[in-house]
């Protein structure tokens, strides 16, 4: 009796406790706190706006857990992590042992997962008599599923399921282990003590995407031609997945962000199977006769003449209200605004309360309130290229290129950064505030110059160009131009001659030329209801 006793401590002393025993498997905590930090699409351009059905971009999420271990080696399931998550960025800090290794589930639990795991199992079925209405149940054991078929053992011998014809339903006592309706990320770990430990789980996740949406309102100009504008501005977050994060502190990041990973391969998203059971059809299999399926239901009758008019009226007030609702929230105060902080060469947009991230959803948040906005509309209009002839009675006028100007300077009543999105200006008339203007911005920093492209004109017109085609064919000669410019406004107007790429053209008779993203400019004002010839030579450097 000694040599067995001395071979099983031999043994004990070569293979460690926790490999001689079944790691136990233990559930953390729903989340005590959550932080969701949301990522633009790093491959989307300054004039392309979120994909609202297929986010690009991704999300930085942050979960605080409690779990109890026992002593030795255990597993900790992470219950309900997002579909979207990309397991090899996961960390888990506050385990006393650190991790051995981790895993993620990729089957959901499902019809087709529930059976398959079943297989060789009791489940019960339940038949109804379409004659009587009469459900009769009884045990039967899984023993195969094929693409396309279950096979039960009952009493009666082996059968396929839905192919006797009647009604009839599975069910099941349990849920198998291993599945679970939400996703699950688990980890390998050990504690000598055991204990209860507060942990925080880190992990990025594919799916999200956000955007600024930016509200602008214009007041009449004033005597020098600048404007006043009320400014407001949201984020719209959107979250695809499947899971909701409720209370959570929610923050979104701007700026270009260096990303070479494709987060949403890495993702593999867990799978949710179903169950499709089809039978061979009934009847002759040399004739082929076809399946004898109830012809569809007939469509609904269609709504009557005055319902129409209804939903259509409906349709035109909801739309109507909701811009009215847009005007009134910029002009009422807002009681939550996220607060801009640096993150380095980015800017985090930090929301100061929680918030529920829900599913399949969107939170829009506004992060700036302006109503003292100081800007300018500027007319462009072209000259570096083009031929005009003083002679020529018939003259041909080109829409200038109108732009809305300001400065993100706290002078001009902004002073933080704006993250790049679309933007909608209304302008108040007699009949209430309309749409005058939709366009897009890109990202701009603080100090920087904000020019917006507007539709061209209607009220003022310009032409321009050189004079003589044959002061084209001397070489570094001086070339007579001109422009002339109309303004049909009741008020004056700042008109910007763009006279080509700076560096390569040399001009003389206009004083106050500057350059201005690599082009070489001259503003001049145009009074109301006039129109001015501005003269100058030209010389290709």
């Amino acid at each position: 009796m000694i040599r067995p006793l001395l071979l099983v401590a031999a043994l004990a002393a070569i293979v460690p406790a926790g490999d001689l025993l079944a790691r136990e498997t233990v559930d953390a905590s729903a989340p005590n706190e959550l932080a969701v930090t949301v990522y633009r699409d790093p491959q989307r351009g300054e004039g392309e706006r979120m994909d609202r059905r297929w986010p690009e971009g991704f999300a930085m999420i942050s979960e605080v857990r409690t779990v109890t271990l026992p002593p030795g080696e255990s597993k900790i399931r992470f219950t309900g992590v997002a579909e979207g998550m990309v397991a090899v960025s996961a960390i888990v800090t506050g385990l006393p042992g650190g991790t051995i290794e981790k895993n993620r589930n990729a089957d959901l639990l499902s019809p087709a997962a529930l059976v398959d795991r079943t297989l060789g199992n009791r489940v019960t079925i339940t038949r109804t008599d379409p004659a009587s209405g009469a459900a009769r149940s009884e045990q039967a054991i899984v023993r195969t599923r094929a693409d396309g078929g279950l096979v039960l053992e009952t009493q009666d011998g082996f059968e396929a399921v839905r192919c006797s014809g009647l009604p009839e339903k599975l069910t099941f006592d349990q849920v198998p282990s291993g599945l679970s309706p939400q996703p699950v990320f688990s980890i390998d770990t050990r504690s000598d003590t055991g204990g209860t430990y507060t942990v925080t789980l880190s992990y990025l996740a594919s799916g999200f995407d956000w955007e600024a949406n930016y509200v602008a309102r214009l007041h009449e100009a004033r005597a020098d031609g600048s404007l006043r504008m009320e400014l407001l501005s949201w984020l719209t977050i959107l979250n695809d997945n499947n899971q909701s994060f409720p209370d959570a502190t929610l923050m979104a990041v701007a700026g270009t962000l260096s990303v070479e990973s494709d987060f949403e391969e890495l993702a593999d998203e867990p799978e949710a199977r179903p169950l499709r059971l089809t039978c061979y059809p009934f009847g002759s299999t040399a004739a082929g006769s076809p399946l004898l399926y109830p012809p569809p239901p007939p469509p609904p009758p269609p709504p009557p003449a005055m319902a129409a008019m209804a939903m259509d009226a409906e349709s035109i007030v909801v739309t109507g209200s909701r811009i009215q609702k847009v005007m009134a929230e910029a002009a009422a105060p807002l009681s939550v605004i996220a607060a801009e902080e640096a993150l380095g060469d980015l800017k985090l947009y930090r929301i100061p309360e929680p918030v529920t991230v829900a599913a399949q959803g969107q939170k829009q948040v506004a992060f700036l309130d302006k109503d003292e906005v100081e800007a300018r509309f500027i007319y462009v209009v072209g000259c570096d290229y083009g031929e005009v002839d003083e002679a020529d009675e018939v003259e041909y006028f080109d829409p200038a290129r109108l732009i809305l100007a300001t400065a993100n300077e706290k002078s001009k009543g902004l002073g933080q950064s704006l993250p790049m999105g679309g933007i909608a200006i209304y302008e108040p008339t007699s009949f209430g505030d309309l749409l005058v203007a939709e366009t897009r911005l890109r990202d701009f920093a603080l100090s920087e110059d904000i020019e917006l492209d507007l539709p061209q004109s209607t009220q003022v017109f310009a032409q321009c160009g050189h004079v003589d085609e044959e002061d084209l064919e001397k070489e570094r000669r001086w070339v007579r131009k001109r422009a002339q410019i109309s303004n049909a406004n009741d008020s004056a107007i700042t008109v910007r001659l763009d006279l080509g790429t700076a560096g390569y053209t040399k001009i003389r008779g206009l004083k106050g030329t500057r350059i201005k993203d690599g082009r070489l400019i001259y503003e001049t004002e145009i009074p109301a209801n006039s129109r001015r010839i501005v003269r100058f030579r030209e010389r290709d450097d």
